[in-house]
């Protein structure tokens, strides 16, 4: 169904649309420089989601050659002890049960831990492509984070160490609109990863990257409702 999952070329696409249209509005500011890197991890996303979308098909070969060799060692050792060795009182006493059940428990847990090394390989993948997306969220509010209504005011005195204000209304309208985008595509490209591993620890840190987004989301649209609200903002709009 395409309405059911996201595709990665679509959301690749309106990234480099998105980065497009920041280079031609904004072309000396850094924020065009951070929307070249979400383009470009959009692109790293895409071939990640495509390697760890299918199974892993080595690895399960090598899990499955171990727990085979595994087996057959158990076979081979159970071979060469004759029963009538061991002694009935061996059998019987409490070491000897005490040691089939940690052998026995210790086998449980080895082939538990190889079943599960598929999903231990995508989840460190996963971890650091998230941790890149994670970051670049931070840079993105960081541009954002001067972009203050206030100076919008005519009443507005500077400091000597106040940061360049060279926006009218309509362009920090537009410069924070472009914000929010980017950290919605932040989020998106996030949720590939769940989309391709279905994995609760997975869901989970993709849960709370789309949350931190939405929370910087919020804050820059308050500031456009502050912009949009002045009487100047209004009488002159501009395209996307």
């Amino acid at each position: 169904m395409p309405f059911r999952s996201l595709d990665p070329d679509r959301i690749l696409a309106t990234t480099e649309r998105l980065e497009r249209r920041i280079v031609e509005r904004f072309p000396n500011r850094g924020l065009a420089q951070v929307a070249g890197e979400v383009t470009s991890l959009a692109r790293k996303v895409r071939g990640e989601v495509q390697l760890l979308s299918p199974p892993i098909w080595w690895l399960r070969g090598l899990v499955a050659a171990m727990i085979l060799a595994g087996s057959a060692v158990f076979l081979w050792v159970g071979s060469i002890i004759p029963l009538n060795q061991v002694g009935r009182e061996a059998i019987g006493s409490v070491q000897g049960v005490e040691a089939a059940i940690n052998t026995t428990v210790l086998t449980i847990l080895g082939l538990v831990a190889l079943v599960r090394l598929e999903a231990r390989v995508k989840r460190q993948r996963v971890a650091r492509g998230l941790h890149e997306l994670r970051s670049v969220i931070h840079v993105i509010d960081m541009h954002q984070l001067t972009k203050d209504p206030v100076t919008l005011s005519p009443d507005f005195q500077p400091t000597e160490t106040s940061p360049r204000r060279d926006l009218d209304g309509v362009g920090m309208s537009r410069y924070l609109d472009y914000c929010s985008e980017l950290l919605s595509i932040t989020g998106k490209l996030a949720a590939l990863y769940a989309q391709a591993v279905p994995d609760e620890g997975v869901a989970q840190a993709v849960n709370d990257i789309e949350l931190l987004g939405s929370s910087l989301s919020r804050k820059i649209w308050q500031k456009i409702s502050v912009i949009d609200a002045k009487p100047a903002a209004k009488r002159k709009r501009v395209p996307e």
